[in-house]
């Protein structure tokens, strides 16, 4: 394992627009790793990801400076649609990204562009169907699914040409808390059973808490902060400050330090087991009907 991404100084300009929105970025992903982008709306978070796979500055235009190293190809040299086979995009409107009348026709799509045999293209969608668990959907239409049915639709789409890393942008914003559990489920499995390198944009404290290596913090397009979610999610100041909400046992830590517990900031739960262990020793360490 070793580094996959990797940005150097960094900056992005829109066309026609005078302000950077994204400014001085430096950082290095390792491969396998799972990055939650968070941040205020308006941050820089989507514009980064397009940056990732060169949309920007190859479709959108503008001004760049520094460079974008993905698997060892700079994203300014290397056309789109040869980034989409190092690295694939979901983005947060699943409807915007189906339009076939038939799952597989779906997942048959970017494959077929890739021009692989047949057999081939068969074979990676009965595998896409499996990690993202639509099997017997193969025939339904992509508009008569849930939403969470629909955003692994589209993950699958994105999966079946295989890249190294999968950027999902927002995925779970317009899911039902079901459809949210069904959505995170896969990429756990994505990473842990297939080493996928995954970066993900998203408000779902809880869920980056439980699954994510690392958090990259961004404000004002720039990276603030970038550290595990344990360091992150424990520093008030700095959640404060770009608008993050913390998971809901690390809001409860902080209640009831404020009505006179003594809770260390650094043993502030942010996992559920970690919040009933805090909850069991303010309590003396009594257990349920004691």
């Amino acid at each position: 394992m070793g580094t996959i991404i990797e940005a150097k100084e960094f900056s992005y300009c829109y066309p026609r627009r005078d302000n950077q929105v994204l400014k001085d970025l430096n950082f290095s992903i390792e491969e396998g790793e799972f990055i939650a982008i968070m941040g205020r709306n308006g941050a820089g978070k989507s514009t980064l990801c397009q940056a990732l796979d060169g949309v920007i500055p190859h479709l959108h235009g503008g001004t760049v400076w520094g460079d974008i190293i993905v698997d060892g190809l700079n994203t300014q040299e290397v056309e789109v649609a040869d980034m989409a086979q190092k690295i694939g995009i979901v983005l947060e409107d699943p409807e915007a990204q189906l339009f076939t009348t038939r799952v597989d026709d779906e997942m048959a799509f970017g494959i077929e562009n890739l021009c692989l045999p047949r057999e081939e293209i068969i074979k990676r969608i009965a595998w896409a169907t499996k990690v993202v668990r639509l099997e017997g959907y193969s025939d339904r239409e992509p508009t008569a699914l849930s939403g969470g049915q629909k955003q692994r639709c589209a993950i699958a789409a994105t999966l079946a040409m295989k890249p190294k890393i999968m950027v999902l942008d927002e995925p779970t914003s317009q899911l039902d808390p079901i459809g949210t559990y069904e959505v995170f489920d896969v990429i756990k499995s994505l990473k842990e059973e297939y080493g996928m390198t995954i970066l993900i944009t998203t408000h779902k404290s809880e869920h980056i808490a439980q699954y994510a290596d690392r958090i990259m913090v961004m404000e004002e397009g720039k990276i603030v902060a970038f550290d595990t979610p344990q360091v992150i999610f424990r520093d008030a100041r700095l959640l404060s400050h770009v608008a993050v909400r913390p998971p809901q046992v690390s809001s409860l830590a902080g209640y009831l330090n404020s009505n006179g517990q003594n809770i260390k900031r650094e043993d502030f739960p942010i996992l559920v087991e970690e919040a009933e262990e805090m909850i069991r020793s303010l309590m003396g360490g009594k257990k349920d009907g004691q």
